[in-house]
């Protein structure tokens, strides 16, 4: 098995569409042992072209807000 820490991977992200605050690139990066989502954005400087990076924990959808069907909200 190899060992990937301290190393990552972009894929060109498909789903940017017309969302310019999307980043262009998306992928995972482990840094000592541990996976995080990593995201690029290409931006134009006074020296050429360059990448923005953002590193962040992943994703969880067990965390994300759920739906209340049968709250007592009105609407």
């Amino acid at each position: 098995m190899s060992d990937y820490t301290n190393k990552g991977i972009l894929f060109k992200n498909d789903y940017k569409k017309d969302n310019e605050k999307a980043p262009d690139y998306k992928g995972k990066i482990n840094v000592d042992g541990k996976e995080l989502e990593l995201s690029a954005w290409v931006r134009k400087g006074g020296k050429g072209s360059f990448m923005s990076l953002s590193v962040s924990e992943p994703y969880d959808k067990s965390k994300a807000p759920q739906d209340d069907e049968g709250s007592d909200l009105p609407f």
